[in-house]
C-alpha cells in the first residue's frame, strides 16, 4: 500500500443507488474525469477498487466486483484516494491551475510584506476553498490565532506562484487579526 501521506482524497461514496449497486459518489476534487472505467482507487482501508462504470451527470459509481446491491452496500461511507502522480498523469490543467497539493507548505505573504504563515490544509466549504493558515511563530507571540482560514477568491489571493511556494494575499493579516 501507499504511504498514507502520499494520497490524496478525490472522493466518498455516499447511498446506494437502484438495485444494480450503484453508489452516490461525492466529489472531493475538480477532475470528475479520473472516474473511468478501469481507473483505480485506494480506499482509507488500503483495498483497491476498480471502477467498472461512472455516471457523471448522475454522480452514480459501480466498482468491479460490487454490482450487487446487497455487496455494494459495504463500500457506503468509503473513501477514495489517488496518489500525487496519477493526479499528476490523468488531470489536465489550464494554464494558471494548479493541484491542492501545490498549495500545502506554501509560504503566505501579505501584500504589505507580512509573513503570515504557511497552508497547512485546505477545505472547501460551499463552494468556496479556504486555506487553513498556520499562523507564523512571530505572530503567535504577538497574541494572534495559531491558525486562521483564508478564503481563496480574487478578493484575498492576489497571486501563488508555484516555483516560489508563495501565496501573495491582500487583507489576509486583517481576517487573522479578527480570528
Amino acid at each position: 500500500m501507499n504511504n498514507p501521506s502520499s494520497l490524496i482524497e478525490v472522493a466518498q461514496i455516499g447511498r446506494l443507488v437502484g438495485l444494480k449497486g450503484e453508489l452516490k459518489l461525492h466529489l472531493q476534487c475538480d477532475f470528475p474525469e479520473q472516474f473511468k472505467k478501469g481507473k483505480t482507487f485506494t480506499t482509507q482501508k488500503g483495498e483497491t477498487l476498480e471502477v467498472f462504470s461512472y455516471n457523471p451527470s448522475r454522480e452514480l459509481i459501480s466498482f468491479v466486483g460490487y454490482q450487487g446491491r446487497d455487496v455494494a452496500a459495504k463500500l457506503v461511507n468509503t473513501f477514495l484516494f489517488t496518489t500525487h502522480e496519477n493526479s499528476i498523469q490523468e488531470c489536465a490543467l489550464q494554464e494558471g491551475e494548479f493541484f491542492w497539493f501545490d498549495l500545502i507548505e506554501a509560504s503566505v505573504i501579505d501584500d504589505d510584506g507580512t509573513v503570515l504563515g504557511t497552508v497547512d490544509e485546505i477545505e472547501r466549504i460551499a463552494a468556496t476553498d479556504y486555506l487553513v493558515i498556520k499562523t507564523d511563530e512571530i505572530l503567535v507571540k504577538k497574541g494572534l490565532a495559531k491558525t486562521f482560514y483564508l478564503p481563496y477568491i480574487e478578493r484575498y489571493i492576489i497571486t501563488f506562484d508555484k516555483a516560489k511556494k508563495e501565496v501573495l494575499s491582500k487583507d489576509g493579516l486583517g481576517i487573522l487579526e479578527n480570528s
